[in-house]
């Protein structure tokens, strides 16, 4: 048997039968669908450790002080159950949901939760009273080199709105995950990975991130001034953009003007413009807008709203595009080298190539780019350069992937 928990009361936890565990799932599935002989599963306290129960759907299930231990539950549905001072070391949650799931007191350190849904978690200290014998009751808790998420792998994960007042998670992989509006005060996030981490209107007060690599992260809305972030890497870190953005004395917008004239007149007003690095948030959106061969390398876009935008043959190389909207638009030939589009929705936009002259089109280029979580629903790649691109957990039902030039190893499902 798992070293148990400091939560779980040894005289209480049990292993059961694989069978047992087999039909209580099974009835479990019926409660959720309001069948007859359905039963809520109780696994309270149970050894379950190493157990394989990938995409099983116990949602609302009572887990208090289960031992989960190196168990795989790759893609399961968690949704709003109890894991009160459960001990999840070592277990496989890749893709699985856990929203507002009570998770106070669980050990998940070395837990793999890449690309989970944890929002609205509460991942809070726990404490549980244990009978001891005619003197009452004695609590326990986690001690500190025990608790919490210590280690844990948590990249892509969504903790959006997570309670994590106190927690521990130090020198845990939180990359590309979605912090937006948790609780972290207090937390221990030291020599955390952090880097693109969203942020955005996180409390953060008390926080030690001392050590931690942040760069890239979105901080939005985010008071720093009572986290410790001694030693921490914040290269490139996003906060609030001026409310203006002005390029040689000239407003970004007037720019986009002109250029937008050079692209509907054929060249024959305004003019193509090059503003590469440029912050294009204060805009807020570019829907619609005809913006081909735009030339705006390194160009921050995070979470804009560029809906139906024409931007054919645009050089978009290393851009920030994460978390946009991108629906319907036309990126035919754009090149979108080392760009990040993680969490963009791009269904039923236009990446196959444009075609410039018979015989001859450019093909959109997205070497390297980051599409983790995008969506790319119905959009059209054909040709398109995916060589070492990201592609986890990106959407691509009806994707036209026709002659592109996908990641090694990488094969459409």
């Amino acid at each position: 048997m798992s070293p148990l928990p400091a939560t779980a009361p040894q005289s209480l936890i049990r292993r059961p039968q694989a069978a047992a565990v087999k039909a209580a799932v099974e009835a479990h599935g019926r409660y959720l669908k309001g069948l007859p002989a359905g039963r809520r599963a109780s696994l309270a306290y149970i050894d379950l450790s190493h157990f394989e129960l990938d995409g099983v759907d116990l949602s609302e299930a009572d887990l208090t002080g289960a031992l989960l231990a190196g168990a795989s539950l790759r893609g399961a549905v968690l949704d709003r159950a109890v894991l009160y001072g459960a001990d999840l070391r070592d277990a496989d949650l890749r893709g699985a949901r856990l929203v507002r799931v009570d998770m106070r007191g669980a050990y998940l350190r070395g837990a793999n939760l890449s690309g989970a849904d944890l929002s609205g978690c509460d991942l809070r200290e726990g404490l549980t009273a244990v009978q001891d014998g005619a003197e009452g009751f004695r609590l326990l808790r986690h001690a500190e080199d025990r608790a919490g998420l210590d280690y844990a792998m948590l990249k892509g994960a969504s903790l959006a709105g997570a309670q994590m007042s106190d927690a521990f998670a130090r020198a845990a992989d939180l990359t590309d995950a979605d912090l937006s509006g948790a609780t972290l005060s207090g937390a221990r996030l030291n020599n955390a990975t952090m880097n693109r981490v969203d942020l955005t209107g996180a409390e953060i007060f008390g926080a030690d991130m001392s050590g931690a690599l942040l760069k890239r992260a979105v901080m939005t809305g985010v008071d720093v001034s009572g986290a410790n972030l001694e030693d921490a890497d914040m290269a490139g870190v996003l906060r609030a953009p001026p409310p203006l953005i002005y390029v040689d004395d000239q407003p970004l917008h007037d720019l986009l003007d002109e250029h937008e004239r050079f692209c509907t007149s054929g060249g024959a007003q305004g003019r193509a413009i090059s503003i590469p690095q440029v912050d294009f948030r204060p805009l807020r959106r570019l829907k619609g807008r005809k913006l081909s061969g735009l030339t705006a390398p390194g160009a921050i876009f995070f979470g804009m709203d560029l809906e139906g935008v024409e931007l054919q043959g645009a050089n978009l190389v290393g851009a920030d595009l994460r978390g946009t909207k991108l629906k319907g638009a036309d990126l035919r030939g754009a090149r979108l080298a080392d760009a990040d589009l993680a969490r963009a929705d791009l269904t039923g936009a236009k990446l196959g190539p444009l075609v410039i002259s018979e015989g001859r089109a450019l093909r959109t280029d997205l070497t390297r780019a980051t599409l983790r979580a995008a969506n790319l629903t119905g959009a059209g790649a054909a040709r398109a350069r995916l060589i070492d691109a990201d592609l986890a957990r990106a959407n691509l039902a009806g994707c036209d992937l026709r002659g592109a030039e996908l990641p090694e190893g990488f094969t459409a499902k």
